[in-house]
């Protein structure tokens, strides 16, 4: 069900409605049953899926915290295996099965690369036929149709749970309808935040009473999240998808407007759904945590992940990063922790090359960071952190950097990724623009971008203290996004992880 429907609307209005009519007992079993309805919407059949690993880590926190020593381990590592095992299975088996062919043909051992890709996908297609995909005959050409919605998503904030029951951090949940909502919650089921177990799961415990702060906060935040969703990411879509998806039909000045538009897409998609998500949770009462702080304003790679996906940056930090030894283990080791945190987490995005070197660019950005600060202590260079003109070229840099990270991210193939690029690099002063979007379009979504960071840089918030002014602001902003919406059925980018 996406955020940007009819549907939702009314979805989200009717379970709320019935939220606060009913009591505590009540509440949690209408969040669940909305959450699993929610979720069927997209596949009903993988639904089995959560209930799998739900059923799987539920047991598992109860054991590990009653254990010690080497069995307590273990418990860890079987509720581990497991989630990440149907990760592994759903979104890179297809991926590692391709790479291993490629290799042992690359070895001259062809009949071995067909006879290991032919094993696999047998296998594959078996376990698919369990839960219902009867159609498909093969993974090589079906890898988005087969891949639960939100996966990578609701896998990460399962083992949360048991790392932190297993390091003490929280106790097991011996509610199973609640640990159940845990996972399931609805607004972020799909696509985050990836929440820790200890700030959701006592929530989930309490009783919200009305409150029309909270009601009006969430609201604003969720008609500010449809806005740049519908009216300024599907709209950059337009630009975006046909310079993305033809790369060589199109010049370098094309392919740079499309890639700095991307920019703001993914951005405007991805904090949109988190901004409704956040939204739709308040006004229940429940606090999600801030998964996007001003991006795009950041003056360093460092500074960029502690303001994007905050959500899915510290899991990494606390659940790989830091149990690598992080910056605890001298120089050499933490650029290697650094280099493998962010190709783990582009791996995590997607089962593609362009993925991993997304990440791993921004690995080697952050590497680099360091080296450079180090050269300059050593040479007693002091930079003028404090100068405005420096902070803006920082800034500056920061965004280019990133932007030229994105056209990885959203290219289709490792070679077109190079051809954008490439054409980038040599585009010429006589170029121009080839678009779908016409003058006026192309002005207003230059308009909505600028509209959009000046919002940002300022820190420029929607009041909703004084109701009519809520009442004033929220019809307007409501009211734009109908006018001015781009109402395809686009779903959000991380859909797909």
């Amino acid at each position: 069900m996406l955020f940007n429907s009819l549907q939702f609307i009314l979805f989200f209005i009717v379970v709320t409605l019935a939220y606060f009519s009913l009591k505590w007992q009540g509440r949690w079993v209408l969040l669940l049953l909305a959450s699993c309805y929610f979720y069927m919407v997209f596949q009903p059949i993988y639904i089995l899926i959560l209930l799998l690993t739900i059923v799987i880590d539920y047991i598992a926190g109860l054991l590990i915290e009653r254990t010690e020593g080497q069995t307590r381990r273990w418990l860890l590592i079987i509720s581990l295996i497991s989630n990440l095992g149907i990760l592994a299975f759903f979104k890179y088996l297809g991926f590692l099965t391709e790479n291993i062919a490629g290799l042992f043909n690359f070895l001259h051992l062809p009949e071995l690369a067909d006879q290991i890709t032919y094993v696999i996908d047998r296998v594959f297609v078996k376990v698919l036929h369990v839960f219902g995909q009867s159609g498909i005959s093969s993974f090589k050409d079906n890898a988005t149709s087969i891949l639960p919605i939100g996966l990578s998503f609701h896998t990460f904030q399962a083992m949360s749970y048991t790392i932190e029951v297993y390091r003490g951090n929280q106790k097991a949940e011996r509610h199973f309808g609640i640990y159940a909502l845990y996972v399931m919650f609805y607004p972020q089921l799909v696509a985050g935040p990836i929440e820790r177990p200890q700030n959701v799961l006592h929530q989930y415990h309490t009783f919200f009473p009305y409150d029309f702060e909270n009601v009006k906060a969430g609201l604003m935040q969720m008609a500010f999240g449809l806005f740049k969703k519908v009216v300024i990411a599907d709209r950059l879509v337009m630009m975006v998808d046909p310079a993305f998806n033809n790369p060589d039909q199109h010049n370098g000045l094309t392919l740079l407007v499309a890639t700095f538009f991307f920019t703001f897409q993914i951005y405007c998609d991805f904090s949109a759904y988190s901004d409704i998500a956040i939204g739709a949770a308040r006004v229940m009462g429940f606090t999600l945590m801030e998964n996007f702080r001003t991006p795009y304003i950041a003056r360093s790679i460092t500074d960029f992940w502690r303001r994007w996906h905050i959500s899915l940056s510290t899991w990494f930090r606390d659940y790989l990063y830091i149990p690598l030894g992080g910056n605890r283990k001298g120089e050499a080791r933490r650029n290697l922790n650094q280099l493998t945190v962010f190709l783990a987490s582009g791996l995590w995005h997607g089962a593609n090359w362009t993925y991993v070197i997304w990440g791993g660019l921004h690995g080697v950005y952050q590497v680099g960071a360091g080296l450079r600060d180090k050269y300059l202590k050593r040479q007693g260079i002091e930079l003028p952190e404090s100068n405005r003109l420096y902070q803006a070229l920082q800034l500056l840099l920061t965004f280019v950097l990133v932007m030229l990270t994105w056209v990885f991210f959203r290219a289709r193939s490792v070679g077109d990724a190079f051809l954008i690029l490439g054409r980038i690099g040599t585009l010429s002063f006589n170029d121009t623009v080839s678009t779908p979007l016409n003058a006026t379009e192309m002005g207003f979504s230059i308009f909505l971008i600028a509209f959009l960071m000046i919002k940002e840089y300022y820190y420029l918030y929607i009041p909703t203290r004084n109701t009519l002014r809520f009442y004033v602001l929220f019809t307007l902003i409501m009211l734009v996004s109908y006018l001015f919406g781009v109402f395809s059925s686009n779903q959000f980018i991380y859909f797909q992880f």
